[in-house]
C-alpha cells in the first residue's frame, strides 16, 4: 500500500499523483506555535505502507524542518520506507566553493536529505558542476526532464519559433526543446555579474526576424537573464517574446515585471504559480514506482515526436 503525503501547499500535486497512481492521499495536520516552532502530526495510518511525501522545495528555509519532523514521524510509526518527491529540488546552484569558507549547499543539502529519506525524485535539478544527482546523494534518485513538455507545448501553441537559450551551457537542453518543437535556436552568451545583474549578447538575428521569439530556461528566480534578452529583442526589432521556463522561483515582482515585457510566461507546475500551463504529473507517476526508486535513473518523455523540420543555428 502507498501514501502519497502532501508537505502545506503541496496538496493541489499530491491528490493527483493519488489518483494517478490509485494510491492513498495522507492527511498531515500542521501549524506553528506562537514562537514560530513548527507542530506537526500525520494523521493517516502510516504503518507498514510505503510513504511518498510531496514538497516542492521553493523557498526552502520555512519548510525543511517540517519535511523533516514529517519523515522522521513517517519512520517511527512503522512506514515501509519514506520517499521525498520534489519536483523543485532547493540549493542546487551551490556546487562548489568560489571563496574561503563558502558552504557547497548543494553536497550538505543531499547529505541532510539522505539521512532521513529513503530514496529522492526530481524534475530537472539545477546541477552546473555536478553531474548527477548520485554524486551528492546517498540514497537512490530519479530524475525527469520536462524539456520534451517544453518542446511539445511550443510546437501545440506558437507558430515560427525561434527558441532563445539563456547561455552556451544550456545549448543541449535547448537544442532538445527546438528539436521538440520543430524550430531552429540560438543561444545567447551570458555574463553573471552579480546575483541581480547580468550581461546578454545575442547572435545576429537578422534571419529570423519574421519568426516568434520564445526565450526557455530551466529556472527563472531574479529573472535578469529573460529580462535582459527581451530587451535586446525589442532593440533588434523583433516581436515581444514569449518565456518559457521549468522552475518557477520567481523573487518579488519579477514575475510581474516580464509580464510587462512579453506576451506571455508560461511554466511548469513544479512550483504552484499563475503561469503554470505545463504539467509534470505524468513525468512524477512515471518516476514513481512501487518497488522503489533505482539508483540515478532518468526518466524523459519522448511521445509525439515532432514532424516539423528541425533546423540549428549555432550563436
Amino acid at each position: 500500500m502507498r501514501v502519497i503525503l502532501p508537505m502545506p501547499g503541496n496538496e493541489a500535486m499530491a491528490e493527483a499523483l493519488a489518483r494517478s497512481l490509485g494510491a492513498e492521499l495522507g492527511v498531515l495536520s500542521w501549524r506553528r506555535f506562537p514562537d514560530s516552532e513548527a507542530y506537526v502530526r500525520i494523521v493517516s495510518d502510516v504503518r507498514d505502507k510505503r510513504i511518498d511525501v510531496v514538497c516542492t522545495l521553493a523557498n526552502p528555509d520555512p519548510q525543511v524542518v517540517t519535511l523533516l519532523f514529517a519523515a522522521a514521524t513517517a519512520r517511527e510509526r512503522g512506514a515501509d520506507g519514506v520517499h521525498l518527491i520534489a519536483p523543485y529540488l532547493a540549493y542546487m546552484r551551490q556546487d562548489a566553493s568560489f571563496a574561503p569558507g563558502e558552504a557547497v549547499s548543494a553536497v550538505h543539502f543531499a547529505r541532510l536529505l539522505s539521512q532521513v529519506f529513503d530514496s529522492v525524485i526530481s524534475i530537472d535539478p539545477h546541477l552546473h558542476r555536478i553531474g548527477d544527482l548520485e554524486d551528492i546523494f546517498s540514497v537512490p534518485t530519479r530524475v525527469g526532464r520536462a524539456a520534451p513538455l517544453l518542446g511539445d507545448w511550443i510546437a501545440q501553441n506558437l507558430d515560427a519559433p525561434l527558441i532563445i537559450g539563456p547561455d552556451q551551457e544550456s545549448e543541449q537542453w535547448v537544442a532538445e526543446v527546438a528539436l521538440r518543437a520543430g524550430a531552429p535556436y540560438v543561444v545567447a552568451r551570458k555574463q553573471r555579474l552579480s546575483d541581480h545583474q547580468v550581461r546578454i549578447e545575442l547572435p545576429d538575428l537578422t534571419r529570423w526576424s519574421g519568426r516568434r521569439p520564445v526565450l526557455v530556461d530551466d529556472i527563472v528566480s531574479s529573472g535578469q537573464t529573460m529580462i535582459e534578452t527581451t530587451r535586446h529583442l525589442a532593440a533588434c526589432g523583433m516581436a515581444k517574446p514569449y518565456c518559457l521556463a521549468i522552475h518557477a522561483v520567481f523573487a518579488p515582482k519579477v514575475f510581474d515585471n516580464l509580464a510587462l515585457l512579453t506576451e506571455r510566461v508560461v511554466t511548469t507546475d513544479t512550483i504552484a504559480h499563475p503561469s503554470n500551463a505545463i504539467s509534470v504529473l505524468d513525468t512524477l507517476a512515471r518516476l514513481i514506482e512501487p518497488s522503489g526508486c533505482g539508483k540515478s535513473t532518468l526518466i524523459s518523455l519522448v511521445a509525439g515526436q515532432s514532424s516539423r523540420r528541425f533546423q540549428r543555428e549555432r550563436a
